[in-house]
């Protein structure tokens, strides 16, 4: 098929260049002209395992393509795609201006039998919408399709690939039969393409993403409930996990959840919500959840200082919301190095991949190291944010020798806390009160 990605962000490009890989011939739309050259130039500009050898190998074989202009691709195409930012607005609801301009910038363009599907998450509504927006530009109905992404940074591509489920929204049988000729390749291994009305599709994603965020909110309250009464919750969680009807995924403590879609997403059903009269209590919950919960670190180390931070150099390792990707929206780092750098302290920082963002954000404020060892010289406390696999195993004699303190407080829960106790740290995680550990 020839395909139209409107839209060259984390979405559109990961989808662009996971349909030209099987086979299509795909134009990714964007506006920024010096980000174009660069991907035409197999440069892209986030980072995503696999992403750029995959770019480089669909644009030499002249399956992938990028431009400004519209007008070259999107006449000849069968499904253009609606891949564009819906960022917050003030009151919390998703900004749906890029997706309607889109929307009225390729309507004089479009072929009669073209789907236009949208593919960036927008509430419930949105696709109705863009179907009247096409009608009064073109005077006609036009196949219009509603396809939720269900990508995790770091991971995207195989989530693509190796889909759970593709669902669609559609208004006609026709365009679900078409859209699944174009999924074909990926649901060899029998996942579900899931059939469904405009409306219930825009609702499966957000619903998804709030239930996740729930889960991740849940744990970190109940990991400090556990603190407070000398419990273990690594040790709690381990005895609900088997619970078949819990599990175990994204039921691990930390310091709060981050990233382009958990925050957002959950405001923006909110701010639904309160639109149609309807408190959603749950989920306010579950953001003030999080929000609480970036700022547990903070007040675990100015806690152990006596609440005087002046003059203290503060090590951070790890920046992004989430290993394996350079994604600081939202992310816990930022709370705690803005809350750190108000109290007077001095920070260095270490990230794989994220360092360049968080410059943007924090400029010479802080320093950057290129090594976690680095950030540990001269520090009086470490404090660990993100979970990369290279801060899981360090040489903790090592750590010890090149810190001024000795105190580690972990958001992630790397470290047993015996050990590190026995090897002279004062070390804090989350939700680690006192416990009894399995023997034998």
């Amino acid at each position: 098929m020839k395909v139209v990605m409107l839209g060259t962000g984390y979405v559109g490009l990961v989808t662009g260049t996971c349909f030209a890989d099987s086979g299509n011939d795909v134009t990714c739309v964007d506006i920024n002209q010096v980000k174009v050259d660069k991907l035409n130039a197999g440069q892209i500009p986030i980072y995503e395992p696999g992403l750029e050898e995959m770019v480089r190998r669909n644009v030499d074989a002249k399956r992938l393509h990028f431009t400004t202009d519209p007008a070259t691709c999107v006449p000849d195409a069968d499904c253009v795609f609606i891949a564009v930012g819906t960022p917050q607005s003030d009151d919390g609801a998703a900004d749906l201006t890029y997706v309607f301009s889109a929307a009225r910038g390729v309507a004089p363009l479009l072929r009669e039998d073209a789907i236009v599907v949208t593919k960036s998450t927008v509430p419930v509504g949105t696709n109705r919408r863009v179907f009247e927006i096409l009608k009064e530009e073109t005077g006609r109905d036009v196949h219009v399709a509603s396809n939720p992404e269900f990508l995790k940074e770091g991971c995207a591509i195989d989530d693509f690939v190796k889909p759970d489920r593709v669902v669609v929204g559609v208004m006609t049988p026709e365009i679900s039969k078409r859209l699944h000729e174009l999924y074909r390749p990926f649901l060899r291994t029998e996942h579900p393409f899931l059939v469904m009305g405009l409306e219930s599709a825009e609702m499966t994603k957000y619903v998804a993403n709030c239930m996740l965020a729930t889960k991740i909110s849940f744990i970190n309250e109940m990991a400090n409930l556990c603190e407070r009464v000398g419990a273990d919750i690594n040790e709690v969680r381990k005895g609900i996990g088997h619970d078949q009807r819990i599990g175990f995924s994204f039921l691990f403590p930390g310091v709060g959840y981050g990233g382009s879609c958990f925050p957002k997403d959950v405001r923006a059903m909110i701010a639904v919500g309160a639109q149609r009269g309807f408190h959603t209590q749950i989920l306010q919950s579950v953001d003030d959840v999080n929000v609480r919960q970036k700022e547990v670190l903070f007040s675990k180390i100015q806690k152990y200082f006596d609440g005087n931070l002046s003059g203290k150099r503060i090590a951070v390792w790890g920046l992004a919301f989430k290993p394996r990707t350079d994604d600081i929206r939202e992310a816990p780092s930022v709370e705690l190095i803005t809350r750190l750098l108000d109290a007077g302290a001095e920070v260095g920082v270490h990230d794989p991949v994220a360092i360049e963002n968080v410059k943007q954000v924090f400029g010479n404020r802080i320093t950057y190291c290129p090594h976690h060892y680095e950030a540990l010289d001269n520090a009086d406390a470490l404090a660990i944010v993100t979970e990369w696999n290279e801060y899981r195993t360090p040489d903790f004699s090592y750590v010890l020798h090149r810190m001024a303190g000795s105190a580690i407080f972990d958001g992630r829960n790397l470290f047993d806390p015996a050990r590190m106790q026995e090897l002279g740290f004062f070390y804090t995680g989350i939700g680690q009160g006192s416990s009894v550990h399995e023997m034998g």
